[in-house]
């Protein structure tokens, strides 16, 4: 499930976290919020393929270079407790909610 809004995790390129999100996180303070369509999250992939987790958000962007992420993976980030899906299409990981 996706959230309506997200706000783009601090020190990151393309990563999204539920503007909702409870806990503490690193987002951008002073950062937009994007919506659900501003994102064309109606046009994500509804198939996931799990991977494994991710100790912090930082190391998703990183996986660029080591194991590109593909359209529908979907890896748990341990520090903030949440799934993130990635979106080929903006290039982008986003918190399933």
């Amino acid at each position: 499930m996706l959230a309506p809004r997200y706000k783009k995790l601090a020190g990151t390129s393309a990563v999204f976290l539920s503007a909702d999100y409870g806990g503490a996180s690193p987002v951008e303070r002073d950062g937009m919020v994007w919506s659900a369509e501003e994102l064309h999250l109606d046009q994500l992939t509804t198939d996931r393929n799990p991977k494994p987790a991710m100790q912090t958000v930082l190391a998703l962007e990183g996986l660029e270079e080591y194991d590109r992420p593909q359209n529908g993976d979907v890896r748990n980030v341990e520090s903030v407790s949440v799934d993130f899906v990635y979106f080929d299409q903006i290039h982008a990981w986003i918190q399933l909610v």
